[in-house]
């Protein structure tokens, strides 16, 4: 009965590999530090009581807000399931199955693959150069019937920022043959770098944002579209019905309050502190190759020996994740930025080590 089961699944979907999710992954640890969320809990008081009613499919308080937080007119602004649903909808709205490619820049976030595989349209990789930039020569190249190129800045899980000049490159390129889409997730670390601005230059231009990471909400999945009113449009045809519960749009409206941006900007100056104070320190220890500088609420580090490394940390209740499978990240593990206690575990665990990895 299986068997017959899995014969009426689609053949992409039976070979699909899911995105493993850092909750997917799992573990037990004291300690987490593998999935980029804000270190601890933010309260919030629900204000909104109507929950026999449907909600707004774009709620308009969340709508305008966000617009005014992004320098944007509502119009310019979808709200969604987390940016994952964004990236999903594009591909839907935008790339015949079977037809059109997307294109992508790996080492990056894996969901760009996994929804374009999902509803069988083709995807093309360029790795990043060994600086992780991009190879515009080598993308230049492969650009015939892709339909939406998605890049990632600042990138998830190399941490940097792509050229600004590369991404501009690019958008030249494309223009009138296919979306770009930017993907902002982490951009309230390093706000000076958005290319929201370029929309009106380059209409194909799409930028994605969330509250999971800087606004400390990865459990309220909300994520938000910034396009010109014509893709919002389009994407408005192919969302659900109702994309946000009443619960999530009430939160997110507080947390796009004065206040709410307020207490974001202290949360994301915290953490940048944190980070540029134990980077260097993570330098000076002798498992670690290298430390990698960062623009983001995560760091890589280069580990000799970093599968011993990482096993040790994990059973010492230490949870990071590991990027050894990634092009161009042998030996590297990622390190969400948690509170300075946490940081300063992992760092007085991390001394244990010798450059062989062997414990000291």
């Amino acid at each position: 009965m299986s068997e017959q089961l899995a014969q009426l699944v689609r053949k992409n979907v039976r070979e699909l590999i899911p995105y493993q999710s850092a909750r997917r992954l799992g573990g037990n640890g004291d300690v987490w530090l593998n999935a980029n969320e804000y270190p601890t809990a933010i309260p919030f008081s629900l204000t909104q009581q109507t929950l026999n009613r449907y909600p707004e499919c774009q709620p308009v308080e969340v709508i305008t807000r966000y617009a005014q937080y992004a320098g944007l007119t509502p119009e310019q602004v979808l709200v969604s399931r987390g940016a994952d649903e964004a990236i999903e909808l594009l591909i839907r709205a935008y790339c015949e199955p079977g037809q059109d490619t997307v294109l992508y820049c790996p080492p990056t976030y894996g969901m760009y693959s996994v929804s374009a595989e999902t509803y069988g349209v083709g995807t093309r990789t360029q790795r990043l150069t060994t600086q992780w930039q991009l190879d515009l020569p080598a993308i230049e190249q492969q650009l015939d019937s892709v339909k939406i190129v998605y890049l990632c800045s600042p990138n998830n899980p190399t941490g940097n920022l792509l050229n600004a000049e590369d991404i501009r490159r690019i958008l030249t390129l494309t223009r009138g043959k296919a979306l770009v889409v930017v993907d902002e997730a982490y951009i309230e670390f390093c706000p000076e770098a958005s290319v929201v601005s370029w929309m009106n230059e380059f209409p194909h231009l799409v930028v994605l944002r969330t509250l999971s990471k800087a606004f400390a909400l990865a459990g309220l999945r909300c994520g938000f579209t910034l396009a010109q009113p014509e893709v919002i449009q389009t994407l408005l045809k192919v969302i659900a019905p109702y994309p946000l519960s009443t619960p999530v749009a009430d939160i997110a409206s507080q947390a796009l309050s004065e206040q709410g941006l307020r207490l974001m900007r202290e949360r994301v100056a915290e953490l940048n502190t944190i980070r540029d104070t134990f980077i260097p320190r993570f330098n000076a220890l002798a498992c670690v190759e290298h430390a990698f500088p960062s623009q983001t609420n995560y760091f890589l580090i280069r580990c000799y020996d970093s599968p011993t490394v990482f096993k040790n940390l994990w059973e010492q209740g230490i949870i990071l994740r590991d990027q050894n499978k990634n092009p161009l990240l042998g030996g590297c593990l990622r390190i969400s930025i948690g509170t300075e206690k946490e940081m300063e575990c992992l760092y007085q665990a991390l001394a244990q080590f010798g450059p062989k990895g062997e414990r000291q």
